[in-house]
């Protein structure tokens, strides 16, 4: 999971909304690293998230959205949410560091 935020940082991080906007490339590998944040999020135990305040669900429920109605993806709200990822990765440190010592 910590990898797919970095690269969706390394897509975006000097791209305004308009160019992400005219940039299908980019466009498909933050939705890909999206998924795989989403599918990751599904195999984590439940009992293990719910130690963590943050909305898992809303992740997954992303990752469904990109998967099942592509038709209707808003490309300025990937580009909200790749650009909202710092929190996730502070909590995955510190789940890291927590739990997996």
């Amino acid at each position: 999971m910590r990898d797919a935020i970095s690269r969706i940082d390394t897509y975006v991080s000097e791209m305004s909304c308009v160019d992400f906007e005219a940039d299908a490339k980019t466009q498909d590998a933050v939705i890909s690293c999206l998924m795989i944040l989403g599918e990751a999020v599904r195999t984590i135990d439940p009992d293990l998230l719910e130690r963590y305040d943050y909305p898992w669900g809303v992740v997954r429920a992303f990752r469904n959205f990109i998967a099942h109605e592509y038709h209707a993806i808003n490309m300025e709200r990937v580009y909200h949410a790749a650009n909202d990822l710092e929190r996730l990765r502070s909590i995955l440190d510190r789940m890291l560091e927590t739990e997996f010592r």
